[in-house]
């Protein structure tokens, strides 16, 4: 029987060394790792790793006690119903500008979800100057009715000063 996958969240604060010493120890007792996605938003660390073969979700995190105090993580570890090779390709983009301000997520995620578009990925960073911030974001995803829906439910958020643009994805695989 195969070994069930286990989800590996680590997050904290960012240093030098932290995926060079998660991933020494879990190769060290012959775990595989399959899909991970690593990122920093502001100044804090965070990483999903797909993990089997290194035990239970208790052993993993006592496996892991020694890194996730030397370099002051909250780690968490659950077992997941998952696959390699099983992620979903995004079809449709949708890039938002705006002067920066509460809501807009919240207002681009209820159009989109209204137009049928399921949200595969989404990045946002503020960037301009302190005193004119600029919200910055890209969403990725699956749109089961076409992009036609899409520009329409979100041709209404110029009226909230949003710059919206929809651009269709194809994936190449090779």
């Amino acid at each position: 029987m195969t070994k069930p996958w286990l989800l590996l969240t680590l997050v904290g604060a960012d240093r030098p060394g932290i995926v060079a010493q998660v991933t020494r120890v879990l190769f060290g007792v012959g775990a595989e790792l399959g899909e991970t996605a690593m990122m920093r938003l502001g100044n804090q660390f965070a990483i999903m790793m797909m993990v089997r073969g290194a035990g239970t979700p208790e052993e993993v995190t006592g496996l892991l006690e020694s890194t996730r105090a030397d370099f002051d993580l909250k780690l968490h570890v659950d077992e997941i119903n998952a696959a390699l090779h099983q992620h979903r390709e995004p079809d449709v983009s949708v890039t938002v500008h705006s002067a920066d301000r509460s809501g807009i997520v919240a207002d681009v995620t209820a159009a989109l979800l209204e137009a049928g578009m399921n949200i595969l990925d989404l990045r946002s960073d503020v960037g301009g100057s302190a005193d004119k911030p600029i919200y910055i974001m890209q969403i990725d995803g699956e749109s089961s009715d076409g992009i036609e829906p899409i520009e329409e439910c979100v041709a209404r958020l110029a009226d909230q000063g949003l710059t919206v643009r929809v651009t269709p994805l194809q994936t190449m695989r090779g």
